[in-house]
């Protein structure tokens, strides 16, 4: 597994290769795409892109944990979690890059 992390600055730099926007326009579409995607989620909507997967949100209950160290129990506040659920092509094109399909 490699090290690499795919940046803002990335995204707009393959936007402005492949579309030919310039590189200010490609970092406004980036920023506005994520934006976007963020106001979305945080109405409690499902961001679905087709052939990558869906970004929903969800609501955790409060329950009990425990502190690894000391073994001593405490509550973990009700939260609302980020989700991602690939989709079937997205898993297929990472599989087959691995040689497993």
């Amino acid at each position: 597994m490699t090290d690499h992390t795919v940046t803002r600055a990335q995204l707009s730099e393959s936007v402005y290769q492949e579309v030919g926007l310039s590189r200010n326009e490609s970092a406004d579409l980036v920023e506005s795409v994520l934006d976007e995607m963020i106001d979305a989620l945080a109405r409690d909507e499902m961001v679905k892109i087709s052939s990558f997967g869906s970004f929903s949100v969800r609501q955790k209950g409060q329950r009990v944990g425990r502190n690894p160290k000391t073994g001593e129990e405490v509550p973990i506040l009700p939260r609302r979690v980020l989700v991602f659920r690939p989709s079937h092509v997205l898993k297929n094109r990472i599989n087959a890059k691995l040689g497993n399909g």
